[in-house]
């Protein structure tokens, strides 16, 4: 996780990010009424261990290195056919096919023409339209391109904000989170439906709130923004979360708006509130992450992140640990990432130098260890694609 610290609006660090839930006394483990989990963040829970493959399906996708195809190997979209990976500050976009690895493309439009961007923020994929939405924070607006790097069209965000998480809703539109900087929450924040085509707000989908709250933290010239997120696709519907209210909401196509999960205790009682998000959610379990408003600022970090999951099976909640069983070694999994789409919850980045030494200690197997076999330490990043079960 990282949190983007300012110290002017010219000046700013990413630094690594530390902030916890807290966990006082000894509670119950946390109850379902009516298809409701209410989630104490101020309680006390057991630890578990947990075995990636045993509720989420797992590719690997080792992209090819050549001269033209060197990347850090931040993965920015994935569909049936191709994945989109980027670097950090070169504006080069990266098509690799999605089952070999194979690099296909390179496109790189980057500058500060009206067709083209000016940074990266996020791309949004759309197969079905051969098309990309590359976001631009920078400049707030939204470029269009094939998937040849042509340019098509673009589109500012509406009035003063800026679109947060971004992803594909369907044929003709695009979902987000309306955010204003630098809380990213207040009155008008919500989440939004916009047209492919123009950008115009289709629909706008408010969560009810009673105060302002946000987890963005800000004293005098310093804002400290952790790594959260809003919404996020989950089994062909969605995750609404507004950090000003208690609730956690699904979102169906026929736009219902459902209660999910209710955080406890109100975050309009606490003094340092604790948010809670949830992260991934499977079949059996629901991941989740509470993450308390508190920043030391002498040190320049928070606290650790506590990681919570609900067993839907048990009807208990717990502090989780993941392991990869493609590691010997008990390798731990953060859930805790950028989710990517509905057949796909996350993705880790595993670098070729960490893969050639554990494939020379024989810590891997399956096929993690064929491909580790063929790498070297100059290799592109193996793409872990987490996958919900079918």
């Amino acid at each position: 996780m990282i949190v983007e610290v300012k110290r002017s609006k010219f000046i700013s660090a990413i630094i690594p990010a530390v902030i916890i839930a807290g966990c006082v006394g000894c509670k119950q483990s946390g109850k379902q009424s009516d298809g409701i989990i209410t989630v104490d963040v101020t309680a006390s829970y057991p630890e578990k261990e947990l075995i990636l493959q045993d509720f989420m399906d797992v590719e690997y996708v080792p992209l090819e290195t050549t001269d033209e195809f060197i990347t850090h190997g931040i993965v920015e979209a994935v569909g049936k056919d191709i994945l989109l990976a980027r670097n950090r500050n070169d504006g080069n976009i990266f098509v690799f096919d999605r089952t070999t690895g194979k690099g296909i493309r390179k496109i790189n439009r980057l500058g500060q023409s009206g067709e083209e961007y000016s940074s990266i923020n996020k791309i949004v994929l759309d197969e079905d339209n051969n098309e990309m939405f590359v976001q631009d924070f920078l400049v707030r607006k939204i470029a269009v391109y094939d998937l040849y790097g042509n340019f098509k069209r673009s589109f500012k965000f509406t009035d003063a904000s800026y679109y947060y998480y971004l992803f594909n809703y369907d044929r003709d539109h695009l979902i987000c989170y309306k955010g204003y900087s630098p809380t990213v929450e207040n009155e008008q924040s919500c989440h939004i439906l916009i047209s492919k085509q123009d950008g115009s707000i289709v629909r706008e989908i408010p969560i009810p709130f009673k105060e302002i709250r946000t987890p963005v933290f800000i004293k005098e010239d310093l804002v400290v923004t952790p790594a959260f997120y809003l919404t996020f696709p989950c089994h062909g519907n969605w995750v609404f979360v507004k950090t000003s209210s208690d609730t956690v909401y699904t979102y169906s196509p026929d736009d219902n708006l459902t209660p999910f999960i209710v955080r406890a205790p109100s975050i309009r009682s606490m003094n340092t509130e604790v948010f809670l998000f949830p992260v991934v959610l499977s079949d059996r379990y629901y991941f989740m992450q509470a993450m308390k408003k508190e920043f030391d600022l002498v040190r320049m970090k928070g606290a650790p992140p506590v990681n919570l999951a609900y067993d839907k099976q048990e009807n208990a909640l717990f502090n989780y640990t993941v392991y990869n069983d493609d590691f010997s070694d008990k390798r731990q999994v953060s859930l805790n990432s950028e989710p990517v789409n509905h057949e796909i919850a996350i993705y880790r980045p595993l670098e070729a130098s960490d893969l050639v030494e554990a494939y020379g200690k024989g810590q891997l197997k399956g096929k993690l260890k064929e491909i580790a076999a063929e790498l070297d330490e100059e290799s592109n990043p193996v793409i872990m694609l987490v996958k919900y079960k079918k």
